[in-house]
């Protein structure tokens, strides 16, 4: 069987120094633990177990930290779904239950390592009131967005920037309602969602 035409370009996360990374992973783990209020420099060093005043050197102030972190989670994410893609289009034209079955892994394993998650919730929360993080996190939309309608266009779906936007917010709306689930229950609720998806947003193969 032929493989699927490529899609969207690829997603390049930014290039991040070994101690920068180390600081906005442990400040995942904060505002995942401890939400945005949790989040400070100190408690951002003792969760990376370096000397008081580290993430304040790479990161001076607060807006400085949360706009960081708010770049290293969309980065991920998107990161996360760019590999997606390439796993759905080197499959098979006549495989639709591939798309299916790769989404359902990546979202099995968000939640497994919910961390990204949570805080990305976080701080779309706190973009509502922040206009510089909502600045970052449209612009990863709207890749994001963009990505998703290069995969559905590649695999013959029928498409357009709107349904691919729907799309995503669907997706974002089955992921919370996951969260929320008893973890036994995730898979089979997450695999019946994502089908319902695939017949419906994403629309059939075209002719």
């Amino acid at each position: 069987m032929p493989a699927r035409e490529t899609a969207a370009a690829t997603v390049e996360a930014p290039a991040l120094s070994p101690r920068r990374r180390q600081l906005l992973d442990a400040a995942l783990h904060v505002i995942a633990d401890h939400g945005l209020r949790g989040l400070t420099h100190r408690a951002v060093d003792r969760r990376a177990g370096l000397p008081e005043g580290s993430c304040s050197a790479y990161l001076r102030t607060r807006q400085a930290l949360q706009g960081a972190l708010t770049e290293y989670v969309a980065s991920a994410l998107l990161a996360d779904v760019d590999r997606l893609a390439d796993r759905i289009l080197a499959c098979d034209v006549d495989d639709d239950g591939e798309g299916v079955r790769a989404a359902l892994d990546l979202f099995l394993h968000w939640l497994d390592q919910r961390e990204l998650l949570v805080a990305r919730l976080e701080l779309t929360m706190a973009a509502t009131r922040d206009a510089d993080l909502c600045a970052i996190l449209a612009d990863h939309r709207a890749r994001l967005i963009g990505l998703v309608e290069g995969i559905m266009a590649a695999t013959g779906k029928e498409h357009s920037s709107e349904r691919a936007e729907a799309l995503v917010a669907s997706y974002d709306g089955v992921l919370l309602a996951a969260l929320l689930k008893p973890a036994a229950e995730r898979a089979d609720f997450l695999s019946r969602s994502l089908q319902l998806l695939s017949n419906g947003l994403a629309g059939a193969p075209g002719a």
